[in-house]
């Protein structure tokens, strides 16, 4: 048997070329990949892939909290939540001067993403873990003696995997968690990796909130873990994976975002102005009483395209709900044309 263990299938195929082949289009409108986002839409994503990752793992601060920490404002939270803020910045801002194949780095970025939150950061496990679902365990890890052995195998193997990045990542991604290396901080550590896997390929995945693709499919992303587990080898989990940033992909705005307002999420934006509105005010400023229509043709679209933003984003459906402009939006509501470079 090959090791890893995994076998490529029609779904991973299809999902590599989709991903490709819009990666390759975009850039060959713009220029450089990285080039597709802006700088303030990178900080943006950067920021919502930090809070879904922790979200994942129970962290109890909304976006709008996260988004505070990131800009140096006092917030009131848990003291470990607000570490883990800390911890996922400092760890996502180094991310470009580590290889994904050294241990070293590996050990370095435990270390910053875990500091002040377990005793030993940046030091592999000298005991036992399991993952738990309820009283019951659904993954017992290699023993500790096994594990360091397990790692460097690993490691190993991926620089010096011919597979394609997509796939070695996301390979990659399953069989670390399956060790299990370090007593806490797995979860985040694997999404982390495979980040950094992905971005020395392509710079824009460094920036793609894959995290909150993963995040609203939690459910998903655990059952394809045991999916896996059961099989022996990762393939569910990559087409799992390979699902996930296909999406991303397709959901990074065009060329010019000003190019595509649509009248009516051009009427939304004047409605909302600078200040924040619910969903009732601003289909009374914009005179419409049918609340299907607004979602569909006003609200909906200009939440998908980044233009506006919701003021409590972890209860969409909270009776307090408002919306705001995001940056984007602010300057398309002002007449600034605005191109993604």
């Amino acid at each position: 048997m090959t090791y890893p263990p995994y076998t490529i299938t029609s779904a991973i195929l299809k999902h590599v070329a989709n991903i490709s082949e819009q990666l390759a289009a975009r850039a060959a409108l713009r220029g450089l990949a990285v080039d597709l986002l802006s700088a303030h839409l990178r900080r943006e994503n950067r920021i919502r892939t930090i809070h879904a990752s922790l979200a994942i793992e129970n962290n109890s601060l909304s976006l709008e909290q996260v988004t505070d920490i990131i800009n140096g404002k006092t917030v009131i939270g848990p003291p470990r939540d607000i570490q883990e803020v800390h911890g996922a910045v400092a760890a996502y801002e180094r991310l470009d001067t580590w290889q994904p194949h050294k241990l070293e780095d590996m050990l370095s970025a435990h270390a910053i993403l875990m500091r002040n939150l377990v005793e030993r950061p940046g030091r592999l496990r000298t005991g036992g873990v399991g993952v738990f679902q309820g009283n019951r365990v659904v993954h017992m890890a290699p023993p500790a003696h096994l594990v360091h052995d397990h790692l460097t195998r690993l490691l190993g193997w991926l620089e010096k995997a011919d597979e394609h990045p997509l796939v070695s990542s996301c390979v990659f991604h399953y069989e670390f968690e399956f060790i299990h290396p370090f007593a806490d901080g797995n979860g985040r550590m694997g999404r982390l990796w495979q980040t950094l896997i992905l971005s020395k390929w392509n710079p824009l995945f460094a920036y793609l909130p894959v995290e909150t693709i993963v995040r609203n499919r939690q459910v998903e992303y655990y059952e394809s873990l045991g999916r896996a587990d059961a099989q022996g080898e990762a393939t569910a989990f990559v087409e799992f994976m390979l699902a996930a940033l296909s999406d991303a992909v397709t959901d990074i705005p065009s060329d010019q975002v000003n190019d595509q307002v649509s009248d009516q999420v051009r009427r939304l934006l004047e409605a909302l102005g600078q200040g924040e509105k619910s969903a009732a005010e601003l289909m009374d400023d914009l005179g419409l009483r049918h609340a299907p229509t607004f979602r569909k043709n006003y609200l909906s679209p200009a939440l998908e395209a980044g233009l506006v933003e919701r003021t409590r984003p972890d209860a969409p459906r909270s009776p307090l709900q408002k919306y705001r402009l995001t940056i984007t939006g602010r300057r398309i509501a002002n007449g600034n044309a605005y191109q993604l470079v």
